[in-house]
């Protein structure tokens, strides 16, 4: 029987930042919104964020995760900070290994490893990598850094890479989570239940995506077993995108800034569902209503967040963390509002935070006027000791 071991863990949130911002703006400042992002989420109570490595295409600037997360980890006190994810193709397997582990010992442990084999074709082109290859050669490098990770000396070669009795000279700092993105095919499952990591579900609410969530675990969690491993729910990350305001107006009016420029972008560098359906409406409103109705998104309210998060836990039987998709669907202002309104008023109904408060409150309201009672009766009795107190002296 597949051995599962039980979710007994409240609900995380985070941020799956590519980061994609909109062209025309000013590559330094965008930069630093991206940190000023972290210590706002750190504030917040989010729990992670990944970040992306990509090298082309003008949107998503960040071409190092390490360098990255070693300022962000500066700047905040308890968010975890993970690298989503390193393309594996692009680098020698014991290099990264190396940097990762130092990344580990810098932010003594609030380092996490994602691995993929790089969403940018035009990254793999740049570097002379058939597109083909990426994924085989993500295997390769994987498999050796997990080895390298475990403390084994390795020597390995193929036709990209050589290490010859390769160690680390340090330690992991800590026993560090690690994630494989994960997609419609079962490839990315696939060696997460090889290796026994994570699984990272990128663009977990497309509806060609969504529809093989369940597919996808049991991959996940077959392969596990074949070699000896226990999927851990928690373990498992959805993301998606999500932008709330008070009103679904609002929240509308805020995305009118950048939406439609996001997944114009995004048309041009991965399939968007089946290439045979119609296009996704031209006009705005239709286009929200589209994406809303379709579950691909939520442009909304904080009901309509929370009603998302339960759809996905009863499509998948639950699941570890959901991270928004870090995207300039709106402005800078409105988008730190979204992420401040979600800690503020979706997150405890998945921490536990909100039942006990609600409880306490119902207590009391709902006995009437007894507590009202019981303190003017103390405050009677109190004034008559008084009084009695001054006649006879």
């Amino acid at each position: 029987m597949p051995r599962l071991q039980p979710l007994d863990s409240p609900l995380r949130f985070g941020i799956f930042l590519p980061p994609m911002h909109k062209t025309g703006v000013n590559p330094t400042l965008a930069l630093q919104r991206d940190l000023e992002l972290m210590e706002h989420l750190d504030r917040l109570g989010y729990a992670e964020a990944w970040i992306g490595e990509h090298h082309s295409a003008g949107s998503e600037l960040i071409a190092s995760p390490e360098v990255f997360i070693a300022a962000a980890a500066e700047r905040t006190k308890h968010i975890k900070l993970g690298t989503g994810v390193n393309s594996l193709p692009y680098h020698h397997p014991f290099v990264l290994a190396d940097r990762i582990v130092m990344l580990d010992h810098l932010t003594r442990g609030r380092m996490m490893f994602g691995a993929g084999p790089g969403q940018l074709t035009s990254d793999a082109m740049m570097l002379g990598i058939d597109p083909m290859q990426q994924r085989p050669r993500m295997e390769e490098s994987l498999d050796v850094m997990m080895r390298l990770f475990a403390g084994e000396t390795v020597t390995a070669k193929t036709d990209w890479f050589t290490c010859d009795e390769a160690v680390l000279q340090i330690r992991p700092y800590s026993d560090f989570d690690i994630a494989v993105a994960s997609s419609i095919s079962p490839s990315g499952s696939k060696l997460a239940g090889r290796y026994g990591t994570g699984m990272l579900s990128i663009a977990a609410t497309e509806p060609a995506a969504f529809e093989v969530l369940d597919y996808n675990f049991k991959v996940w969690n077959d392969e596990a077993t074949h070699h000896g491993h226990v999927v851990d729910r928690a373990k498992w990350r959805l993301m998606g995108p999500m932008h709330i305001a008070e009103t679904v107006e609002q929240a509308k009016e805020n995305c009118r800034y950048g939406l439609q420029w996001v997944f114009e972008y995004l048309s041009h560098i991965i399939p968007m569902g089946d290439p045979s359906a119609p296009p996704p409406p031209s006009d705005y409103d239709e286009f929200i209503d589209y994406a809303n109705e379709s579950g691909r998104m939520v442009i909304g309210t904080p009901e309509m967040a929370i009603a998302q998060l339960q759809r996905l836990q009863e499509k998948t039987g639950g699941f570890g963390a959901y991270l928004f998709l870090g995207a300039d669907l709106a402005n800078w202002q409105a988008t730190k509002d979204s992420y401040e309104l979600f800690a503020y008023e979706v997150m405890p109904h998945f921490t536990g935070q909100a039942a006990p408060v609600q409880t306490s409150y119902d207590k009391i309201v709902g006995a009437g006027s007894k507590w009202v009672d019981a303190t003017l009766g103390a405050q009677l009795t109190a004034i008559a000791d008084y009084e009695a107190q001054r006649t006879k002296s």
